[in-house]
């Protein structure tokens, strides 16, 4: 199969939606403690959706796994769990540096370590650079990184407009020294999972010796790599559940300190779908990544440009952006504007190849 970068941009973009709707369904759940319902959503995340997609589309699954050798089992297991450890001290950065900054620093640099870590690696960053559509390829992956500060910096902006009780906690929070060592772990362990994905190619050349469409390739390495994700997410949550004895919430009891009970049917299947959602990014994800040829490598960037564009839409969906001045509006619109001149770019680099 041919490669096709602008029909990768698109599978790229289905998945950026899919990434930044999943919370849509959580927001949703009553009462269900946090930990309870982040890891009954990951169970669908990163352990029934990935391995049932995975056992559909592709030729004898558990063949190819079973003929892994064993150290790239491990490694794409070991980057999966660090992008768990990245997710999971995201939040801290947004406490203490803010959204505008915790923004700025944590996803550019997963942009970038997502993106750079492989070519540099294998050390073919230097002939890659050498090319015009290279070239193309590294203006574009810069222009993202301006979009995610332009967007970040009129999130700040409305956050300062709407002022009150939480613009006075944000401040009271704000350690820059903190906030930046914790950001910078989260966006580097936060890129590892673009690692574990590039780990993987010696399973996709086993599937696709099965029989696999090369559509569908990335798949059985999403099993493995999620199951890394899957390992660093439960020990938290059980970790909290031990701590907030919130274990009874499972089969309806209510959360501590309160009376009202969950609606479980409601919860189970919010959850279910939050966490289908959220694989379905890496499920298009792999599919973009498939058509982009020897800049796949860029496929990282395109995901990330591709969540902040739609969750950004989704905050004007949802009216989140309604308090903000026109200004503020305009600045976060010409941010979408650059992210998605970013993946044209991006696609277009791709192209020339």
């Amino acid at each position: 199969m041919d490669a096709n970068p602008l029909l990768g941009v698109f599978f790229h973009w289905l998945g950026g939606l899919s990434s930044a709707s999943f919370y849509v369904p959580y927001k949703r759940i009553r009462a269900w403690s946090w930990e309870v319902f982040w890891i009954t959503g990951g169970i669908f995340s990163w352990a029934i959706a990935p391995w049932l997609m995975a056992s559909i589309q592709t030729h004898d699954l558990l063949g190819v796994l079973a003929a892994t050798p064993a150290n790239i089992w491990f490694w794409c297991w070991f980057w999966g769990a660090m992008w768990g450890l990245g997710g999971l001290t995201f939040g801290l950065t947004m406490r203490y540096l803010g959204l505008s900054l915790g923004m700025a620093v944590a996803l550019g640099l997963t942009t970038v370590i997502g993106t750079m870590g492989p070519p540099i690696f294998r050390g073919t960053l230097g002939a890659l650079a050498g090319t015009t559509s290279g070239q193309i390829v590294f203006l574009g992956i810069a222009i993202t990184l301006a979009g995610i500060m332009i967007v970040a910096q009129a999130g700040r902006r409305k956050e300062r407009e709407m002022g009150g009780e939480a613009a006075s906690r944000d401040a009271s929070e704000f350690d820059l020294r903190k906030g930046l060592a914790i950001a910078v772990f989260s966006g580097i362990m936060s890129g590892c999972f673009a690692w574990g994905l590039d780990a993987g190619q010696p399973i996709r050349d086993l599937t696709l010796k099965a029989g696999t469409d090369p559509l569908w390739q990335g798949l059985p390495v999403l099993c493995v790599v999620l199951l890394g994700g899957l390992t660093t997410n439960l020990i938290w949550c059980t970790i909290l559940i031990v701590r907030n004895r919130s274990a009874r919430e499972f089969v309806g009891a209510p959360v501590r300190g309160t009376a009202e009970r969950p609606t479980l049917l409601r919860n189970y299947g919010l959850a279910a779908l939050g966490g289908t959602l959220w694989y379905f990014q890496f499920f298009f994800y792999t599919m973009g990544e498939s058509q982009m040829g020897r800049f796949g490598f860029s496929s990282w960037t395109l995901h990330m440009a591709s969540i902040i564009l739609f969750s950004t839409l989704w905050g004007f969906a949802l009216k989140e952006w309604a308090p903000a001045g026109k200004r503020t509006r305009a600045l976060v619109w010409f941010g979408i504007a650059v992210l998605m001149t970013s993946t044209v770019v991006i696609g277009w680099g791709n192209s020339q190849a």
